[in-house]
């Protein structure tokens, strides 16, 4: 199992609302994104506003975002006042801050992925993708106790986003592989009896324009 996540005594019936940042222009080119802050674009702007009307009428028992102004930016725009929280920044990608997964590739010589192959240290430590779980399960943790009484939604990024359902399912983390986000989608998981389970996945006007792009 991916995580340590106790069932919950009886289902909640709350939703959890995952909702990624609108583009960024690195989300634009492709490259990973972690720990470096940049902001939207004016797209992304309009991304997240859009997110915020498929949201509209929705009351929340708990907001969580991301402290990077790409999420908060896209919670604010989004009518949303999060508590901000570090358990949803993405993952650390160490030296590959920055790159594309070509470059990564042309360097390494072999079809890199980061969910298969991590990342080594660089300005930042990098992560593992089992760390990145261990955040996820932690906000996995207090959302389920929030969904008791309501909706919860969560504002964040592409990856640790991945990882996060995959820790809600009860899945190996490394099932967000499959699992694409686009910039400024919603998505939504539930129970379904004692069963967690995806109600709506990568949702948004952007899902027809372009692939998922990392961060």
């Amino acid at each position: 199992m991916s995580s340590s996540v106790p069932n919950p005594p009886s289902p909640p019936t709350g939703r959890l609302v995952l909702l990624r940042h609108g583009e960024t222009a690195w989300s634009l080119s492709g490259q990973h994104t972690g720990r470096t802050d940049i902001p939207l674009t004016p797209h992304g702007e309009e991304l997240a506003r859009a997110a915020g009307q498929l949201l509209e009428g929705r009351e929340f028992a708990l907001v969580l975002s991301s402290p990077l102004q790409r999420a908060r930016r896209t919670a604010e725009l989004a009518g949303l006042e999060p508590e901000i929280t570090d358990n949803l920044l993405e993952w650390d990608y160490g030296a590959y801050e920055g790159l594309t997964t070509p470059e990564i590739r042309a360097q390494l010589g072999y079809d890199w992925t980061v969910f298969e192959h991590g990342v080594p240290a660089g300005d930042t430590p990098g992560e593992t993708v089992e760390e990145v779980a261990a955040r996820a399960s932690r906000v996995v943790r207090r959302a389920v106790a929030a969904m008791a009484h309501g909706d919860v939604a969560l504002v964040g990024h592409g990856h640790c986003l991945r990882v996060l359902a995959s820790v809600f399912l009860r899945r190996e983390p490394r099932l967000g592989a499959q699992l694409l986000l686009d910039a400024g989608s919603v998505s939504v998981l539930q129970y379904e009896r004692e069963k967690p389970a995806i109600r709506v996945w990568n949702h948004g006007p952007a899902v027809a324009a372009r692939p998922s792009d990392p961060a």
